[in-house]
């Protein structure tokens, strides 16, 4: 008979990405998404991602593992890993966003939502267009207006101003 002071043991699920690579989890790490978690409960073990590349999904499960709760790292270790995990290109972080959505993980969703705009922070309108693969809809005099009518907007940091796309 087991003693009261054991946890119980924690189920292995498999994750199998939208390349058919499968990836074995500890539930109790697999449980930050809420997708994971509404199949878990219906006694799934095995879980398909279609929407979830094995790249991606690898790096979900860094994060995942990291952010566990019955985790050793403290506070910094993961503000480091944090920071370090979003160095990446936005066709990276874009994709990722688009994973921890599906996968309803709210943490990741703030991670990297905060990293994009703390990207674009400072960036050009023009460079923002490019990023998000946003057409310019605006005549030459329409957007010359605006410019004049948010001139507030454009003139302050101006000196500050990044072109980068990255």
């Amino acid at each position: 008979m087991a003693s009261s002071s054991e946890k119980p043991k924690s189920k292995i699920l498999i994750l199998k990405s939208s390349d058919e690579d499968e990836f074995e989890i500890d539930e109790s790490i697999a449980i930050q998404s809420g997708t994971i978690k509404n199949m878990m409960e219906d006694d799934y073990t095995h879980i398909p991602l279609p929407n979830v590349n094995t790249q991606t999904l690898i790096k979900i499960i860094d994060y995942m593992k990291k952010h566990a709760e019955n985790t050793d790292s403290n506070e910094e270790d993961i503000k480091t890993f944090d920071k370090d995990f979003v160095k990446m290109k936005f066709t990276e972080v874009f994709g990722l966003i688009l994973a921890a959505n599906y996968l309803n993980i709210s943490g990741l969703m703030d991670l990297l939502c905060q990293s994009v705009a703390d990207k674009i922070k400072n960036k050009s309108v023009k460079a923002v267009r490019k990023i998000f693969n946003i057409t310019n809809d605006f005549t030459p005099e329409e957007e010359a207006k605006v410019y004049e009518e948010h001139k507030w907007a454009h003139e302050e940091g101006k000196e500050h101003i990044d072109e980068s796309l990255d």
